[in-house]
């Protein structure tokens, strides 16, 4: 073989390092991209999350992934609007919001309806207490592990979702996609 051939060949052949650092940039470029775009399309930088649990069966799985639109993009509907106007959303009335719970960061955010709103002063529940300020009740769509709203029990207790607690609002559905997150958690 000559030795311009010779050259040729050895400077076609890539360094396995070399290789992986283009497939490492390539992946960042194409995250970047989404994220870019996520951030344009839902107003979220990661507009995904993965259910953990059976809360909202059967309109959402464990291991679904959801797409979330940002809160202040959007006009919340709860379920009382829903029903007077004929709007659904995952197949019940209202939208399924995504909040943080007592707004702490940190925590698993919630992923239930949002049933009705009241104002401050107002009964969150027929005879039940007094909102300490107005916000929404939510509740999970399962009803067997459901049979209450989230201010009645354990996940938001006597305390209405205020707005700024909402990240958003439940868009689109993909099953079962949320697994492979899940396996990290």
């Amino acid at each position: 073989m000559s030795e311009i051939n010779k050259e040729n060949s050895v400077q076609e052949q890539e360094s396995p390092w070399v290789s992986l650092g283009k497939d490492l940039l390539s992946v960042a470029a194409i995250l970047i991209i989404f994220m870019v775009f996520s951030k344009l399309v839902f107003g979220l930088w990661t507009p995904m999350v993965a259910v953990e649990s059976g809360s909202m069966e059967p309109h959402m799985q464990v291991g679904d992934i959801i797409f979330i639109k940002s809160a202040d993009r959007v006009d919340i509907i709860t379920n009382e609007e829903g029903k007077n106007i004929g709007y659904k959303s995952f197949e019940d009335y209202g939208d399924v919001i995504l909040y943080r719970p007592y707004g702490e960061e940190g925590v698993t955010p919630i992923i239930h309806r949002a049933m009705y709103r009241v104002d401050a002063g107002e009964p969150m529940w027929e005879n039940g207490p007094i909102a300490p300020y107005s916000g929404y009740i939510t509740k999970g769509d399962n009803v067997i592990t459901n049979s209450h709203f989230d201010q009645e029990g354990q996940i938001s207790y006597e305390t209405p979702v205020k707005d700024e607690w909402i990240i958003g609002v439940a868009k689109y559905r993909i099953p079962y996609a949320g697994y492979v997150r899940l396996l990290f958690s």
